[in-house]
């Protein structure tokens, strides 16, 4: 009897260390798994602030590619609203497409000049636009006016709101391509000066 009492003692005691054995061991898994899971929700969050600074360093590279003072092809100013022509491009279509700003240089609302549109009463439905300016090509003598679309629509900045003070507005006028000989056209507006812009 003392024989199966001592047999089944070690027996009892083996099975005991075994099973906390295997508790620990659970345990240990258990706890690498939490850490892993912490892990896995704090790499997220590193990786996604790295684009995020790369994007903002692609923003602040694009906007030291904006137009600037000394990339201005032309200014032209009526002591209300200056213009200033940031591109004259042609295009593949025959275009020739100007962008610029108008600036209220005052320190008092303005709204756009009524002769900007034109005396078509088409275009003065579309609201205050630039569809009276005209470019001249003093070599070839010919003016060209900004383009229609089918509607009779001008291919220009329409719907022009309030000038606030001393804010700029962007705009733009599509007009026909003088021919591939000509390198600059004159600006015709109404309340400014001739204006040259050279042609890109």
């Amino acid at each position: 009897m003392n024989k199966w009492h001592g047999a089944w003692a070690h027996r009892s005691v083996a099975a005991t260390v075994t099973a906390v054995a295997l508790a620990l061991s659970v345990a240990a898994c258990g706890g690498s798994g939490g850490d892993n899971g912490k892990d896995d929700g704090s790499k997220p969050v590193v990786q996604s602030s790295t684009p995020s600074s790369r994007s903002q360093d692609s923003q602040a590279g694009d906007s030291g590619a904006s137009p600037s003072p000394s990339q201005t092809l032309a200014t032209a100013s009526s002591g209300t609203f200056q213009f200033d022509i940031t591109s004259a491009k042609r295009d593949s279509g025959g275009f020739l497409t100007i962008n610029g700003t108008i600036t209220n240089v005052t320190g008092q609302v303005q709204i756009a000049v009524n002769a900007w549109n034109g005396k078509e009463s088409q275009v003065n439905q579309t609201g205050p636009s630039l569809a009276a300016m005209t470019l001249i090509d003093a070599a070839q003598k010919k003016r060209y006016y900004v383009l229609r679309d089918t509607d009779g629509n001008p291919l220009t900045t329409v719907n022009m709101p309030n000038f606030q003070p001393h804010a700029a507005i962007p705009f733009f006028a599509q007009f026909p391509a003088p021919p591939s000989s000509t390198s600059q056209v004159q600006m015709d507006f109404p309340g400014l000066p001739p204006t040259t812009i050279a042609i890109s």
